[in-house]
């Protein structure tokens, strides 16, 4: 069974990533020597082709009459760690598909690695490696095993994916559950295999999808960690996830994406920006009735304050804001304080400011998805 689908894959992609490269662009050295005429301009724009690792241009995808894609463009750069951020139905996973071939685009355009994916939605899949929300692994298979079938499907030879395999096994910290079957493994080692199996062609271009979704404390920054290793090696990631803490954590440029809709592209540091610039605390009490709201208006009225939940209060200036001075006038209210601090805007606070999405929200998904606490 392994050889016939080898055999198949081979032949929808003989090349491997890196003779498809020299193939399509040829080195520097023999496209300048073997063509002298050829114009810089020419040149840069091969230059900007190959530093553009994934391209969509008005990229729509329907199911009858929902549409869930919504004509988004953007790029990621050739050995970027781009975030795709939003809520569980943000149209995260539908995306991907697209890119990966899963599912094809009602109209819009989409290059990977300079290669035209549009009609052909196969034409580069040696150069992208897929890890999907779920590990599709075949239980019955041992960790080895998995990892050889995975290669060969892309035609590496016997000795090399073996090599191949005990290497990631090794990295991966699953060297001693190598022989073990595949259906026995933890969450956590099922998600470390998984990413295992998407890179064991060496991929230039990764999509992650989920990583750390469903897996304990411990596994997840194991799964990041691995993910930070991959990018430093150059690899050009695109990672999918509802973790906002997650996302700022690793990536250099994050979307922000509701209903299939790109809401913000931009570095983490441009996002928090415009929040760097206020002064803001966070105050957790026992409770805030509409007597105590108005006192804190009048008291402080250069403060802008909100409440996201009973018992919450978020407290924003432009100047210094006086905590010592906003607990005292709750206690005279009769409210008893449990917490006050001065709070350090984060990527969560911009996500609920451009999408209108609470936190809560999102951590309610968490829980549903599994994800239990964060560290």
């Amino acid at each position: 069974m392994i050889q016939t689908a080898a055999a198949g894959i081979r032949r929808l992609w003989p090349e491997s990533p890196e003779s498809a490269r020299r193939n399509r662009y040829g080195s520097a050295t023999a496209i300048r020597g073997s063509i002298p005429a050829q114009t810089a301009s020419r040149r840069r724009k091969m230059d900007n082709e190959e530093s553009i690792a994934i391209e969509a241009r008005g990229l729509t995808k329907r199911f009858g009459a929902v549409e869930a894609v919504a004509g988004i463009d953007f790029t990621v750069r050739s050995g970027e760690l781009f975030g795709f951020l939003g809520p569980n139905g943000a149209r995260k996973t539908t995306t991907i598909n697209m890119f990966t071939g899963l599912a094809r685009p009602d109209s819009g355009n989409i290059r990977i690695g300079g290669v035209d994916c549009t009609a052909n939605p196969r034409a580069a899949q040696n150069l992208i490696g897929v890890v999907p929300d779920e590990s599709n692994l075949y239980p019955e298979l041992t960790g080895f095993e998995n990892l050889c079938f995975c290669a060969s499907l892309y035609g590496m030879r016997k000795a090399e994916r073996s090599a191949r395999a005990s290497g990631l096994l090794k990295d991966f910290g699953l060297e001693k559950a190598s022989a073990r079957k595949f259906g026995g493994y933890s969450k956590g080692m099922k998600r470390k295999l998984t990413i295992a199996a998407g890179i064991i062609h060496r991929p230039s271009i990764l999509f992650l999808d989920e990583p750390t979704t469903g897996i304990d404390v411990a596994s997840a920054r194991q799964v990041r960690q691995l993910v930070s290793d991959l990018h430093r090696r150059g690899t050009t990631i695109f990672l999918t996830t509802h973790y906002i803490e997650e996302a700022e954590r690793l990536c250099e440029r994050i979307a922000f994406i509701v209903n299939g809709r790109i809401r913000r592209i931009d570095t983490v540091a441009a996002l928090l920006q415009p929040l760097m610039e206020k002064k803001r605390a966070h105050i957790v009490c026992s409770s805030v009735p509409e007597d105590v709201r108005s006192a804190l208006a009048a008291e402080f009225p250069e403060i802008a304050f909100t409440y996201p939940e009973e018992g919450r209060i978020q407290a924003e200036s432009a100047g210094p804001v006086r905590i010592g001075a906003m607990v005292r006038r709750l206690e005279e209210c009769a409210v008893e304080v449990f917490e006050a601090r001065r709070a350090t805007p984060s990527l969560e606070d911009v996500f609920v400011r451009i999408t209108g999405i609470e936190a809560g929200e999102m951590a309610g998904e968490r829980e549903k998805n599994g994800g239990g606490k964060r560290e």
